[in-house]
């Protein structure tokens, strides 16, 4: 349904909003500050980066990339929470800052629903479940046997508490019933290693990490977490496939605006993200981070926060995960 609403959107519709706001003197009419809440040469920003890219070339105006860091993303959110609400600064919101965030932290620095405006849901990113290459482990149900034979023995990581390896792990273990141990690493790169070296059973990482270490033997990926088989990875089941039927892990992100932004803006906005989503050039370099192209409207990329908001609420407090400062 989202993918037929924006290909069903007219390229002559789009542009005719954008010569009508550009004819009226209006928005936009000097450059956007577009806020990423993590480092630069991260998954976040390169993504970022190609979308605003595009955006520029579409629209002719300004986009300036501005990476805020730390705090899990609150603080970047925070930025855009407290800026104008005219359009001219907007941010990247995913999965934790708008969803798991809210569940996990104590105190945030902002209310998603108070403090933000969805403005366009850009794209999905899929987790592989891997094992060492060297594993016993050759399917989803051999992991969830062995788990089951001797609960509490086998352990997976994450790279930290609320990443989606860490959700997807809590996610998995209570829709297939098992007690499994998680170690929590300050990186994804520690938690690979130790995968390797035996010290880890099993991990929940993005597709584009698992992609080079499967293809260089080091690691078997017995399943993914969309509900469809993945186009980088068209031999490995769906986790829903080998038998934790719904089982699915989407790490989205999109694009949010401060609460008051002008309906018109986030409608002006919205039409060129839309748009830029269809660009040979982005779909391809999404394709190639392993990601896939969404779109929609603002309401329904609300929806998608709402309900994600609920999904993992559930999963936090069912895991009985500690709440952080």
């Amino acid at each position: 349904m989202r993918n037929r609403i924006f290909r069903g959107l007219s390229a002559l519709a789009l542009g005719a909003a954008l010569s009508a706001t550009a004819a009226a003197g209006a928005y936009p009419d000097k450059p956007i500050t577009f806020v990423v809440p993590s480092a630069a040469g991260g998954s976040p920003d390169v993504l970022s980066r190609l979308i605003t890219t595009q955006l520029a070339r579409d629209t002719g105006a300004t986009l300036v990339i501005e990476n805020r860091p730390g705090a899990a993303g609150n603080i970047g959110i925070a930025l855009v929470k407290r800026a104008a609400a005219d359009g001219y600064t907007v941010g990247y919101g995913n999965i934790n800052t708008l969803a798991v965030n809210r569940s996990l932290f104590k105190r945030l620095p902002y209310d998603v629903d108070q403090d933000l405006t969805p403005v366009a849901h850009l794209f999905d990113l899929y987790n592989a479940l891997i094992v060492p290459a060297d594993s016993p482990i050759k399917s989803v149900q051999d992991l969830i046997d062995r788990a089951r034979k001797e609960p509490g023995r086998l352990s997976y990581g994450a790279s930290g508490v609320g990443t989606t390896g860490h959700m997807g792990g809590e996610l998995f273990k209570s829709m297939a019933k098992v007690d499994v141990m998680f170690i929590p690493y300050n990186g994804g790169p520690a938690a690979i290693q130790d995968l390797l070296g035996g010290r880890l059973d099993y991990l929940f990482v993005n597709t584009s990490e698992a992609a080079p270490l499967v293809a260089s033997g080091k690691v078997r990926a017995i399943g993914v977490s969309s509900l469809k088989r993945l186009p980088m990875m068209p031999d490995v089941p769906t986790l829903d496939e080998a038998g934790v039927k719904g089982y699915e892990t989407v790490s989205w992100g999109g694009v949010v605006a401060p609460k008051g932004t002008p309906d018109d803006v986030v409608a002006t906005l919205n039409a060129a993200i839309q748009k830029a989503l269809q660009a040979p050039d982005v779909r391809t370099g999404l394709a190639t981070l392993g990601a896939e192209p969404a779109g929609g409207s603002p309401a329904e990329f609300k929806h998608l926060i709402d309900r994600e908001t609920a999904k993992w609420r559930q999963i936090i407090e069912s895991a009985g995960i500690e709440k952080l400062d």
